[in-house]
């Protein structure tokens, strides 16, 4: 295997590890109880992810590129919400919805990946422009928007108040 093979591997790697840490790190969004272990590490495993998309060789910006950043940034939010804001007030409902985008980013990468390399799914939109991929795109887009909602407000339900404020 190729350095860049190496690399990949070790990046798809990074992102399955990701996305699965944060589907079993969702529930504590909904205050069920979950060892804090997973969201650590679907944090740390889901920044390793973006960070490392910078790695491979390109031309130029990519839309990739964009997605990367944005994620970066969310996460950035997320861990502010928790480490400056320990998750009071406000913050709680922004910390859940960041998670949230934060997996979905991960979620819209995964499913381009697989159009692009699942001789099946590419055979239906080769070209990533096709009803097939849009459609796919979309559905998970709503599910993770409808997620997003619950979790901001289940949040707002368990939110510590905010120091020196009502916490309303």
């Amino acid at each position: 295997m190729s350095g860049l093979g190496i690399y990949t591997a070790f990046h798809t790697a990074l992102s399955l590890i990701a996305i699965a840490t944060g589907i079993v790190a969702m529930p504590a969004l909904f205050g069920r109880a979950v060892r804090p272990i997973w969201t650590t590490t679907f944090l740390v495993t889901a920044i390793a992810t973006s960070v490392t998309g910078f790695g491979f060789p390109f031309l130029g910006i990519l839309p990739s590129h964009v997605v990367g950043v944005v994620a970066l940034l969310v996460l950035a939010i997320a861990l502010v919400a928790r480490r400056r804001y320990r998750l009071a007030g406000a913050w709680r409902a922004i910390d859940a919805v960041a998670l949230v985008a934060s997996l979905y980013f991960l979620v819209f990468v995964l499913i381009a990946q697989a159009f692009l390399k699942v001789p099946a799914l590419n055979r239906l939109a080769p070209t990533g422009s096709e009803p097939a991929f849009a459609v796919t795109q979309l559905v998970a887009l709503a599910a993770f928007v409808v997620l997003a909602i619950a979790a901001a407000r289940a949040a707002r339900r368990h939110a510590a108040p905010a120091a020196g404020g009502s916490g309303r």
